[in-house]
């Protein structure tokens, strides 16, 4: 069973936070000491450098004048930030307190000249810079040594630096333990079902007669294959999917799962109406064939290292490279992912000309992104000698794969050829994009953006548009609709699909 931290977003938004007040901070004061370095010289107020034969001048010219006393005063603003930093570090609260005092009167000085847009007095100014001058003086007597103090704030700097690299680090681990943990919810109702169908002989008797209907391997209807560990997320996308058919009992649902869920999935599936369409539940581990001798990825999980990666550890979201191996009868399969809403009739993308291709899916470049070069190591002689920087890039998630190309392209074997060569991983480093990238490279046909709309798990401004046109909706990302971190704009897209007056729902309090 999957751990459930307490509340991974509360410690990653304290430890961000920190970090962030950290090292703006110390920025701020570093840039402060460059301009203290530049202006060493506090600013001297002799006529030399004044023009002081006006009684006012023109506040746009007097800060475009060489000898500008509004931007000097702004300049000793800025100092004077610098100053207040270093004097409570040095905990002289006092000076601290002063210099903060100063620097209000400076810029209270500077907005009422900009609100008025009339000119200062130079006076007025004068006697503002005076006086700055000389806390300034104090201040530098008592706390400034340009070198040592940028060299100490430089090893600050390297050290917070260092430590935002370690709450990155921490963030990631804790948004990914949040994206994996089973919601309670969800695990009462997996046990719920899992019960029934192990207590019940005669059930589980009538769910293997129902697994030979001739429906699973009729090419001409409509066969859609999901891969999911997840008893609700795959019902939404069924549930989604035969809501907006137009024909939903000419559609065949593919479920593989995974041997713990077995039942569950079984006994869900079997027991609620889904419009007459037919769902086929297959246990991964039935697959003899899946085996370490023939998948090279199986044997590249012994490496420890790679297990702490749950996407890499799961063969059911590797199982999308070897789909003509699962269902050898089917001619074309449209692939979703579990965490998808559907929203549009899918028959029509049984209907698209691939034109030899063997992959059909949206690409997801724009301009610069999420091209080739974002996803593969073109440092290494086999990917730049083989694919183009620039490729465009594509999505997993909704997928239209033409069986019978694949056979002959085989393309499992070019899957099989570059996983064997990134056994260190020197090619990509984990995911299952990077390997379909190479593997369907020239084999893809581009889809109309329309048929798969991205970014609901990540992306707070998704295009509203590109939403109501959408026929596929992907929650791509760790924020999962079914998870307390899902973003709460896209929630009631997904949720509309579960029906929370469900006996077992509401048993297992899943709201």
């Amino acid at each position: 069973m999957r751990r459930r931290p307490g509340d991974p977003r509360r410690q990653q938004r304290k430890t961000l936070s920190r970090w962030s007040v950290w090292i703006v901070s110390g920025l701020l004061t570093l840039i402060a000491f460059a301009l203290l370095v530049h202006y060493r010289r506090l600013p001297d107020l002799s006529s030399e450098n004044q023009v002081a034969t006006q009684s006012s001048l023109n506040l746009t010219e007097e800060m475009l004048s060489p000898g500008s006393l509004i931007r000097q005063l702004g300049d000793q603003i800025t100092l004077g930030k610098a100053y207040v930093v270093i004097a409570k570090e040095s905990s002289d609260l006092v000076l601290a307190w002063e210099l903060s005092a100063q620097i209000r009167a400076a810029q209270q000085l500077l907005a009422k000249s900009a609100a008025q847009a009339n000119p200062l007095e130079i006076e007025e100014v004068e006697h503002a810079l005076q006086k700055f001058s000389m806390l300034l003086s104090e201040a530098k007597e008592l706390h400034y040594d340009s070198a040592v103090m940028i060299m100490k704030l430089k090893v600050e700097l390297l050290g917070l630096e260092e430590k935002v690299s370690i709450a990155n680090i921490q963030s990631t681990a804790f948004g990914q333990l949040a994206a994996e943990a089973v919601p309670k919810g969800l695990y009462c109702l997996g046990n719920r079902l899992t019960m029934m169908w192990a207590i019940d002989p005669d059930f589980r008797s009538s769910i293997a007669r129902h697994k030979l209907a001739k429906q699973i391997v009729d090419n001409d209807l409509f066969h859609i294959c999901i891969f999911s560990d997840n008893v609700l997320a795959a019902s939404v996308v069924i549930n989604s999917t035969v809501l907006n058919a137009n024909h939903p009992e000419q559609l065949v649902f593919h479920l593989v799962t995974d041997e713990v869920n077995f039942g569950a999935m079984q006994a869900w599936f079997c027991t609620n109406d889904f419009k007459g369409a037919t769902i086929e539940v297959q246990n991964i581990e039935s697959f003899t064939w899946l085996n370490a001798s023939y998948v090279p990825v199986m044997r590249q999980l012994q490496d420890a290292a790679k297990f702490r990666n749950p996407r890499y550890l799961s063969m059911l979201n590797l199982l999308r490279f070897y789909i003509p191996e699962v269902y050898p009868a089917l001619k074309k399969v449209v692939f979703l992912d579990d965490d998808v809403v559907v929203q549009r009739d899918l028959t029509d993308l049984f209907k698209l000309d691939l034109h030899g291709n063997v992959n059909g899916a949206v690409e997801t470049c724009v301009q610069s992104f999420h091209r080739y070069h974002k996803y593969l190591n073109f440092s290494h002689p086999k990917i730049r000698e083989n694919f183009n920087p620039d490729g465009c890039g594509w999505a997993f998630g909704m997928n239209v794969f033409d069986l019978t190309a694949w056979k002959s392209a085989n393309v499992t074997s070019r899957y099989h050829y570059w996983q064997s060569q990134n056994a260190d991983r020197t090619l990509w480093k984990l995911g299952t994009l990077p390997p379909g990238l190479l593997t369907f490279y020239g084999l893809t046909k581009p889809l109309d953006r329309n048929w798969h709309v991205l970014g609901l798990g990540y992306d707070p401004d998704v295009d509203v548009k590109m939403i109501e046109g959408g026929a596929v909706l992907h929650y791509n990302g760790n924020m999962k609709p079914w998870l307390k971190l899902a973003i709460s704009r896209y929630k009631p897209l997904w949720e509309r699909y579960v029906d929370f007056s469900h006996q077992l729902l509401q048993e297992c309090n899943v709201h």
